[in-house]
């Protein structure tokens, strides 16, 4: 017997690729912040090389979501609900891989037009295909910047949606992507259902 939409959940390769997704998204984040705005008398000089192999990691994060999602992830019909919001849930979906991909294009081009090598935590070297302009570098590097908020502002309303999702509406949204968690049994606060 088929399970009903309600009940329905992402395969492990997707949640577990969702997942690593956010955290390097926010270890990326923080680390630009970190690097920014403290002092540099603090000693984080390591923290651009890790800035640079945490992209690198999310390069290789999204483009296995991407091909997983293609070929053998699980599709889940929409929880039932207004068409409107299925329709905003696309969209907000489709802007997130958007974004993630300007952004890693914008990080590699940062670092290859800057005259560098793109280094995954000193294992291995991925040499710049272009020559030097560091006009060009800084330019990206402020799209970069920018896109970064783009971001983060999308993933925030991502996770409030999320949030709404289970704690008002009651689907179970939220818990297709949650491993354990089960959905609030409607209208009664504190009870759960499978």
């Amino acid at each position: 017997m088929a399970e009903s939409p309600e009940n329905e959940r992402y395969d492990g390769v997707t949640v577990g690729l969702h997942w690593l997704s956010a955290i390097l998204v926010l270890a990326l984040f923080g680390s630009a912040m970190a690097w920014t705005y403290l002092p540099r008398d603090m000693g984080l000089r390591w923290l651009s090389g890790t800035h640079v192999s945490l992209g690198v990691a999310l390069a290789l994060t999204v483009i296995a979501r991407l091909i997983w999602r293609l070929t053998a992830g699980r599709r889940l019909r929409p929880v039932p609900g207004k068409p409107l919001s299925h329709i905003a849930a696309r969209i907000v979906h489709m802007a997130l891989y958007g974004l993630l991909l300007v952004q890693i294009g914008l990080g590699f081009g940062i670092e290859w037009l800057g005259g560098g090598a793109i280094s995954f935590f000193g294992l291995f070297e991925l040499p710049s295909p272009f020559s030097a302009s560091r006009e060009l570098s800084g330019r990206l590097e402020n799209a970069h910047g920018l896109v970064a908020w783009m971001m983060m502002t999308l993933v925030g309303g991502h996770a409030a949606a999320a949030l709404w999702h289970h704690y008002a509406a009651r689907d179970s949204v939220l818990t297709r992507m949650v491993p354990g968690l089960v959905r609030p049994s409607p209208g009664l606060p504190g009870k759960t259902t499978d």
